[in-house]
C-alpha cells in the first residue's frame, strides 16, 4: 500500500473508500457497440448502475439498423433512467454530414456526441461497458473530486488477471514513450517546448484509462479523436482548462477487461498508431516537436528497459512473463511511430454549430422510427 502523490491530486483507496459523491447531478456516458449488447461485462456495468442510482445514463450507441430495437428493448430492462443515443443513427450521421462533421464512426465519436447531450448536467462519468471488474464504487470515486472543486478526474487501477500483467498498450507504448519524450526535451539534452505538458501526461497512473468524469462545462470543451485516440486527446484538452490544479485521478482497483490481439485491423499494433498520431498532434500543438527519425530506437530503450522492471515486479508476484513476447510488442510499436497526418479530432461542442439537442432528438426520432413500441428516454 502507499500514498504516493503525483502532481495532480492523487486519492487511494485504503480499503475504506466509498465516498459520498452527486451522483443525482451526474449523467454517466456508457459507450456501446452492437458487439457488447447483452454481454456479461455489459450486463454487469448496468446491473451495478441500478445500484448508484444516477441522474442519468446516456448510452451512446454504435449500432446497424436491424439491431436498434432489441438493444433499446434491452437497456429498457434495467431500472435506470437511461437514454440511447443512437450515434449511427441515419438522421444524425447525414446531419453530422450536412456540417462537415462526418467521418469515422468510431469510440471516440461515440464519446462526443455523448459529452455534447450531456453537458447539460452538472457532472458528467464516462466509462467502458467492457468491465468484468465493474463495481458500484466507481462513479462516485470519479465524482468525489468535482464535488471539491476539481474539474477533470481520471481513473487509474492495476490490469492484473490470471497472474499476468495486461494493460499493454499503456505500460508498453505510452508509459516508455512519454519517459523518452521527457528526456528528449530535458534542457540537458537542448529540449525546448512545453514540458509541463509532457510532466501532466506522465501524472496519470493509466493514461489510457477509459473512466474520466468532468463538469457540464469542461465536457463541452473537450475535442475528441473519432477512435482509439479518445483518452490521450482529451488528456490535451484537459490540462489546458484544468492544468495540474485542477485535475485529479482516483484509484479504482484492480480491472478486468476484454483482451486483443497485437495484430489485425483491431489489434494494438493498429490502436497504438492511432494512440501514438493523437500524442503527436497534442505534444506538437504546445510546442514539442519530436525527433520522429530517432524517436522509435530511443522509445525502444526505454520500453525495454522498461520490460526488464515489469519482469522484477512480476517475479516478485510469482506471476507469469514473457518478456521475449513484450519485446516483440514494443518492435510492433515502434514501427507505428511517424509524424501525425491531419488533425481528426472533432470540434469543442462550445465551438460547434450543432447544436446537442439536435443530435438527441434525431435520434430519439430515428429510435421510434426502427421500433415497433415507439421510443422515449426513461424516466427517473
Amino acid at each position: 500500500m502507499e500514498y504516493v502523490q503525483e502532481r495532480i491530486a492523487t486519492l487511494h483507496d485504503f480499503g475504506t473508500a466509498q465516498p459520498a459523491a452527486p451522483t443525482d447531478r451526474a449523467t454517466v456516458v456508457v459507450p456501446l457497440t452492437e458487439r457488447d449488447h447483452a454481454s456479461l461485462a455489459a450486463e454487469r456495468v448496468l446491473s451495478t448502475l441500478e445500484q448508484v442510482d444516477p441522474g442519468r445514463v446516456l448510452i451512446a450507441l454504435r449500432a446497424d439498423e436491424h439491431e436498434i430495437a432489441d438493444i433499446v428493448s434491452w437497456v429498457d430492462s434495467f431500472d435506470l433512467p437511461s437514454t440511447v443515443l443512437w450515434c449511427t443513427a441515419p438522421r444524425v450521421e447525414s446531419r453530422l454530414q450536412e456540417e462537415g462533421l462526418d467521418g469515422t464512426a468510431g469510440k471516440g465519436r461515440d464519446v462526443w456526441l455523448g459529452l455534447g447531450v450531456a453537458g447539460d448536467s452538472e457532472y458528467v462519468v464516462v466509462h467502458d461497458a467492457d468491465v468484468v471488474s465493474y463495481d458500484a464504487t466507481h462513479v462516485p470515486r470519479l465524482l468525489f473530486p468535482l464535488a471539491r472543486d476539481y474539474a477533470f478526474v481520471k481513473g487509474y487501477y492495476a490490469r492484473v488477471e490470471n497472474d499476468r500483467l495486461y494493460g499493454r498498450l499503456f505500460r508498453l507504448f505510452i508509459a516508455p514513450m512519454l519517459r523518452a519524450l521527457a528526456a528528449e526535451a530535458a534542457p540537458e539534452h537542448g529540449g525546448a517546448g512545453n514540458r509541463d505538458l509532457l510532466a501532466y501526461l506522465s501524472s496519470f497512473r493509466y493514461a489510457l484509462a477509459g473512466e474520466f468524469a468532468t463538469t457540464g462545462a469542461l465536457a463541452h470543451r473537450l475535442r475528441a479523436p473519432r477512435d482509439w485516440g479518445l483518452e490521450i486527446g482529451t488528456l490535451g484538452d484537459a490540462y489546458d482548462a484544468a492544468g495540474f490544479e485542477g485535475t485529479a485521478q482516483v484509484d479504482l482497483g484492480i480491472h478486468e477487461h476484454d483482451h486483443r490481439s497485437v495484430g489485425g485491423p483491431d489489434g494494438l499494433g493498429e490502436m497504438a498508431g492511432q494512440v501514438g498520431a493523437t500524442l503527436f498532434t497534442v505534444l506538437e500543438e504546445h510546442g514539442i516537436d519530436p525527433d520522429y527519425g530517432t524517436l522509435p530506437n530511443r522509445y525502444g530503450a526505454c520500453a525495454r528497459d522498461m520490460i526488464n522492471q515489469y519482469a522484477t515486479d512480476a517475479a516478485f508476484n510469482d506471476f507469469t512473463f514473457d518478456p521475449e513476447g513484450e519485446r516483440d510488442q514494443v518492435d510492433a510499436y515502434a514501427g507505428a511511430i511517424r509524424p501525425p497526418a491531419a488533425d481528426d479530432r472533432l470540434p469543442a461542442w462550445r465551438d460547434a454549430d450543432l447544436d446537442p439537442e439536435t443530435v438527441a432528438g434525431l435520434s430519439a426520432a430515428a429510435i421510434e422510427e426502427h421500433t415497433s413500441a415507439g421510443y422515449a428516454s426513461r424516466p427517473h
